[in-house]
């Protein structure tokens, strides 16, 4: 992620609604694709204060009247029009309940980094209003009610957090920091993160999207056999037995052993978070996250980089970012998801070779 420039030449994050010098109204312009500062108009609306746009824009309908977005539509569609993100929404949490408008705002902003860095690798994500047979859809819901830093369970009700057929559902529970790091103990998790959720649970559409009828049988040559076990199988096996001790020998995570099709949500989450960190690290000025566009590049860079970071973090005592190695298993799972993406960036080309095709971040 970059960081942008306010008209006052203050810096600008990607979560900010205002600047914090000058005190002017800031918002994502589809138009230049930063955040920008937003300059009103006596007719209604703004217009984008980089001289080099100058886009006329209105709030999303969620910023302007819900305070849970930060992004901006064309001023020709009007003040109800839901911006890129938003408009991928069906259910949204029950504001009638305390506390669950902050937890929509974690989860719509963990939603955008995902989606910028989906449109960083130009994979597609129809919306449900685009007409594609297969768009992407999300559910933010709850199975229980936060009660003095508890959760209480509402009739007989259950959401899980997951993906069917292009649409995810997260728990909004998920978005309550303590109870998220108290199921990432009680999981045996190393980390356990909104945008993870995301980035697993879009791993799942894009098998859907790219593989299923398409690529299976060299995925499965990849990640296994996802017809056998079954999926309900392998589910029951995985809580009875849990993962094998040796799991990181052939896996990203223990979750990955689960089934074929986990291995490869797990896998893709990885992958978008080494495209992050590394476009992040970039446009941060430091010079290891620099990398020729190939895989091995890109897994070096971001070793190099996560070195960094997690002996940062340890300075701190907080988790280490990135894994110290990674098994040759994995790498070859990688290096499939990549020829994947960059395919899907291309527009379902043929791949050209990783050096000349790889998006360069």
């Amino acid at each position: 992620m970059q960081t942008f420039s306010c008209r006052c030449a203050n810096p600008l994050f990607f979560e900010n609604t205002v600047c914090l010098s000058c005190d002017a109204e800031v918002g994502w312009c589809p138009s230049c694709d930063a955040i920008v500062a937003l300059e009103p108009l006596e007719q209604g609306g703004y217009r984008c204060a980089r001289t080099e746009c100058g886009a006329l824009l209105e709030k999303c309908r969620n910023y302007a009247v819900e305070n849970v977005c930060n992004r901006m539509v064309p001023l020709d569609q009007g003040v109800d029009a839901l911006c890129d993100c938003c408009r991928h929404n069906v259910v949204i949490p029950d504001l009638s309940i305390e506390g669950n408008r902050e937890r929509w705002a974690a989860l719509e902003a963990a939603k955008r980094r995902l989606f910028y860095t989906l449109d960083l690798l130009k994979l597609p994500h129809a919306a449900p209003e685009d007409g594609a047979s297969l768009p992407l859809s999300f559910s933010f819901m709850a199975d229980a009610l936060p009660d003095q830093g508890l959760w209480r369970s509402v009739g007989q009700q259950k959401v899980y957090t997951g993906h069917a057929a292009g649409h995810i559902t997260i728990n909004v529970k998920e978005a309550d920091t303590v109870e998220r790091e108290r199921l990432r103990v009680d999981m045996n998790e190393s980390h356990r993160t909104l945008i993870g959720h995301f980035r697993h649970e879009v791993g799942h559409y894009y098998w859907d999207l790219l593989v299923k009828d398409q690529d299976e049988t060299a995925c499965k040559a990849v990640f296994g056999d996802h017809e056998n076990p079954t999926y309900g199988e392998a589910l029951e096996q995985y809580y009875q037995q849990g993962a094998p001790l040796d799991w990181a020998e052939q896996h990203i995570s223990a979750y990955a052993t689960m089934h074929a099709w986990e291995d490869f949500a797990e896998t893709f989450a990885f992958y978008l978070d080494m495209v992050a960190v590394l476009d992040t690290a970039l446009h941060m000025g430091i010079s290891r996250a620099e990398y020729d566009g190939t895989l091995d590049g890109m897994l070096a860079a971001y070793h190099q980089v996560g070195l960094a970071v997690n002996e940062l973090n340890r300075d701190m005592g907080l988790l280490d970012l990135a894994p110290a190695v990674l098994a040759a298993p994995v790498r070859d799972k990688l290096d499939y998801l990549h020829t994947l993406i960059v395919r899907a960036g291309q527009g379902n080309e043929a791949p050209q070779s990783p050096s000349s095709s790889a998006p360069k971040l």
